[in-house]
């Protein structure tokens, strides 16, 4: 599996706050930035899209890093995805995530 596989099954390298990081892309930063501040209703500003990836060492935005409960529990778990644990099938957390999203479920099951 491709170390920029989120723990959920999202594939980091098409994440917009990926390509901005990696393409120095501060255009792509300004319009993410935009997008998930309305999304979330919450205070993103460009300099908070950076992200080298959930499961690799670098730079993570401050919900990859800290508040993604699925990263959380991964790395509680010491589990390389969810597809690595036994409670996947069943968790509402992750199910959320491959329930809207087909490639992230394929992306798991490998």
């Amino acid at each position: 599996m491709k170390d920029r596989i989120a723990y959920c099954g999202l594939d980091c390298e098409k994440c917009d706050a990926y390509l901005a990081t990696i393409n120095d892309d501060q255009a792509l930063r300004e319009k993410t930035a935009k997008l998930w501040a309305e999304l979330n209703d919450a205070p993103i500003l460009p300099e908070h899209i950076n992200c080298e990836g959930c499961r690799v060492d670098g730079i993570k935005t401050v919900f990859c890093d800290s508040l993604c409960g699925i990263r959380q529990c991964a790395l509680k778990k010491d589990v390389t995805t969810c597809s690595d644990c036994p409670d996947m099938e069943k968790c509402q957390t992750v199910g959320a995530i491959i329930s809207n999203n087909s490639e992230a479920l394929k992306n798991l099951k490998g």
